[in-house]
């Protein structure tokens, strides 16, 4: 076999290298990011020190071996935890994308992993020296709870903040049944703009390439890419110019996200392994679900009376809507909800079913829905309605995160497949209720968030769908 012969090459050749100074494409909104969550950080350690500081006066006082220099009225063993806790931040890309820097649960472990780390450190820097243990752990606890809270605290802010942006430009690569499908989805959404698009065969090739430079999109979402033997080409091409890629995944490449990179026999494998304690972050969701629930009732009490009594003088009829739902398992229960609408509701929708706006018509959606009492569109937009589900959560049959349990006359409509949303407990609010709520008129939209919560759940994407959900009803998007 004649081999061909050697030419020169330049690294820059390499597929994997970056194209010139691909950082440029957004510099003001991943700089935003970085900045304020930088900030709160460095509040949150702040306060946390200074409370510590100021608990431990009673106490003992921090050793002199400890202190180095002041700076603003703070000892430098501060400012050691300070950095130390920030370029560990910034190595797990805690500052990186929406998605890290919203990684709640690491985040505490790696705090709690700098004070222990310390605790070594201080032992071999002087075995002699003794730091006061009321000030080690006020500062660990504080430092963890007022990072947590500031982090929640700007998710709210940065989620705000990016929906306020200009529309984000998208190229489409998908097959020519899905293509309509997909720019009919994201035209109904505010903050995309398509600028282009191109069928799914062509994807790796130099022309779809082209297209997509031309058209100055920032991102490109791409479903059914042909199979290659190596990653696409498409991939290598866009991260080299630095161009975000969304997959639309199927269950398998969901399933392959799971897995750990490993080699067997020679062969690149990926090995889905299951965890050393099995089931216990579902226990702690079901703790969170009732501690939530419990402190939640108690603190909106005085809420729920004066919403009662508003209800009460109104309008005729019962202060709570309660309605047979279907849950875990196919098993039904009554949900109960603060009545928004005339008593006899029920018996009026057939009368309107005429009118439904949903598209499959599974749903009933009906934006300016002649039931609603005056009050109700407050409630409505506001979500208070819903609070009465808290009973529920506390009673065990629902959770505060889940896929939204649905009337029996939606559940007689399902296809086969909107049934697997029955496989887990279902909640008051869930990832289809951040993704649109009541824009969505697709059914099959929403089973499929409800499958990929399902595909993908953990107790951070629990949190990180409560803290949208709060940004999401403080702004009544999407409700009514």
């Amino acid at each position: 076999m004649k081999l061909q012969q050697t030419q020169s090459y330049s690294f820059s050749d390499d597929i994997r290298a970056s194209g010139p100074l691909p950082w440029v494409h957004h510099p003001f909104e991943q700089g935003y990011r970085v900045a304020i969550l930088l900030l709160s950080d460095i509040l949150a350690l702040a306060g946390a020190w200074k409370i510590a500081r100021y608990l431990n006066q009673f106490y003992s006082p921090l050793p002199p071996q400890l202190v180095w220099w002041k700076w603003f009225g703070i000892p430098s063993l501060f400012w050691v935890f300070v950095a130390g806790t920030l370029l560990l931040f910034a190595c797990e890309n805690l500052y990186g994308s929406a998605k890290n820097s919203q990684n709640y649960l690491k985040t505490v472990k790696l705090v709690s992993f700098i004070y222990l780390f310390s605790l070594v450190i201080s032992y071999f820097y002087d075995p002699k020296v003794d730091p006061p243990r009321s000030l080690f752990f006020t500062a660990w606890v504080s430092s963890v709870v007022f990072v947590l809270v500031g982090r929640l605290l700007t998710t709210l802010i940065l989620g705000q903040m990016q929906a306020r942006q200009p529309k984000k430009t998208v190229f489409i690569i998908a097959s020519a049944a899905q293509l309509p499908k997909l720019l009919q989805i994201l035209q109904r959404r505010s903050q995309y703009q398509v600028v282009g698009a191109a069928l799914a065969t062509t994807a790796n090739s130099t022309t779809t390439l082209n297209s997509i430079l031309d058209s100055k999109a920032v991102e490109v979402l791409a479903e059914d890419l042909p199979h290659t033997n190596l990653a696409s080409a498409l991939y290598w091409n866009l991260r080299r110019t630095g161009i975000t890629l969304r997959l639309l995944p199927s269950s398998r490449e969901i399933l392959y996200r799971r897995g750990v990179s490993e080699i067997m026999a020679g062969l690149p494998t990926l090995r889905v392994e299951t965890p050393l304690l099995v089931g216990w972050d579902y226990r702690l969701k079901r703790l969170v679900d009732f501690i939530g629930s419990f402190i939640g009732i108690t603190l909106l009490s005085p809420l729920f009376i004066m919403i009662a009594l508003i209800i009460k003088l109104s309008s005729k009829g019962p202060i709570f809507f309660r309605q047979e739902r279907t849950g875990l398992q196919g098993k039904t229960f009554y949900m109960w909800k603060f009545r928004t609408m005339v008593n006899n509701a029920s018996q009026l929708q057939s009368q309107l079913e005429a009118h439904n706006e949903s598209q499959d018509g599974i749903m009933f959606k009906m934006k300016n829905d002649p039931r609603i009492i005056p009050f109700g569109h407050f409630m409505r937009r506001t979500s208070i309605d819903e609070l009465p589900q808290l009973f529920n959560v506390l009673m065990g049959h629902m959770s505060l995160v889940g896929p939204r349990p649905l009337p029996l006359r939606d559940v007689e409509k399902f296809q086969a497949w909107h049934h697997i949303r029955h496989q887990v407990v279902p909640g008051i609010t869930g990832l289809w209720q951040i993704s649109g709520r009541s824009d969505l008129q697709d059914f099959n939209d929403a089973a499929r968030l409800d499958l990929f919560y399902i595909d993908n759940w953990s107790l951070n994407l629990d949190l990180d769908i409560l803290v949208e959900t709060v940004r999401i009803v403080l702004f009544g998007k999407g409700a009514y």
